[in-house]
């Protein structure tokens, strides 16, 4: 199989139609061999500034939505916004006076703001999680409750919710939170992951040996970059060409079924689209 016989989605990537390439990013994805892209709104403080209201949510929404019009135009495939709140918002909130508890109420509100966007038909899954660094547990406590919160709009509205949460293979308990709240575990999927993972659904950063590591593991996943466009961190994560690179290597490896898993099977089991149907080179 060639690479142009295949959709290519990158699962986690950033735009900012603000500072950064935008576009043109998009466009590198494309020429080599890049078809779809689910595309994550910027921290709100990235865009805009740290937010604390309904309206600066929308704002950063709204650009995120442009951004991706944008992007589907010069994609064979197209491309999908997944919109939601940095867990990292909450230390900017108490850091700017607000307690815990205060943040939480924030951030539970942008992600009911976002839900709105999946269930009105611009994007097609929600962004939550934890802090990946150290912080105190009534910090902790509050993005725990955000993250959960997520996972009842979710089951509510039957879509799925991407987590950028601290490192690691050991998630059963977050699998089994959203559960709790009705959802499908295959729903939740943790963002940056390595190549195994217990719980959710796995979007593995396009790295060869985790890639491996995940067709070994036998489980559905995705892949992804993490890219997020800052004219200052060029190539940072990954750069946009890194999964169509990836997904050329992994057909010559003869790994035609991992990539099938990666970008038809899962994409379709997880988030319920098709990019096959929607691909038109």
């Amino acid at each position: 199989m060639d690479i142009d016989e295949t959709p290519v989605l990158d699962n986690h990537l950033h735009l900012d139609p603000v500072q950064g390439r935008n576009t043109e990013a998009v466009a590198e994805f494309a020429d080599h061999g890049g078809t779809h892209l689910l595309v994550l709104n910027k921290p709100s403080w990235h865009l805009v500034e740290a937010a604390t209201d309904e309206g600066t949510f929308r704002e950063v929404f709204d650009l995120t939505v442009g951004a991706v019009a944008d992007a589907t135009e010069v994609l064979p495939g197209r491309a999908w916004p997944v919109l939601g709140v940095h867990p990292a918002l909450v230390s900017k909130l108490v850091e700017d006076g607000y307690s815990p508890g205060e943040a939480r109420d924030i951030m539970q509100r942008g992600l009911d703001v976002a839900s709105e966007y999946v269930r009105d038909g611009p994007a097609l899954a929600i962004k939550s999680g934890r802090p990946h660094y150290d912080v105190d547990d009534a910090v902790w406590d509050a993005s725990n409750e955000v993250m959960c919160h997520a996972f009842e709009l979710a089951a509510e509205g039957d879509f799925a919710v991407q987590l950028h949460t601290e490192g690691g293979e050991e998630f059963e308990d977050v699998a089994e939170w959203a559960e709790e709240r009705g959802m499908d575990r295959r729903q939740v999927v943790k963002h940056y992951s390595g190549g195994r993972l217990q719980g959710p659904t796995k979007s593995v950063l396009a790295d060869k040996d985790e890639l491996l590591v995940a067709i070994e593991d036998g489980e559905p996943f995705l892949m992804e970059t993490d890219y997020i466009d800052d004219p200052e961190r060029p190539g940072a994560v990954l750069g946009p060409k890194t999964v169509p690179r990836r997904v050329r290597w992994l057909l010559q490896e003869g790994e035609e079924s991992a990539v099938r898993t990666a970008h038809v099977e899962t994409p379709r089991e997880v988030y319920g689209i098709d990019t096959e149907a929607t691909l038109d080179r």
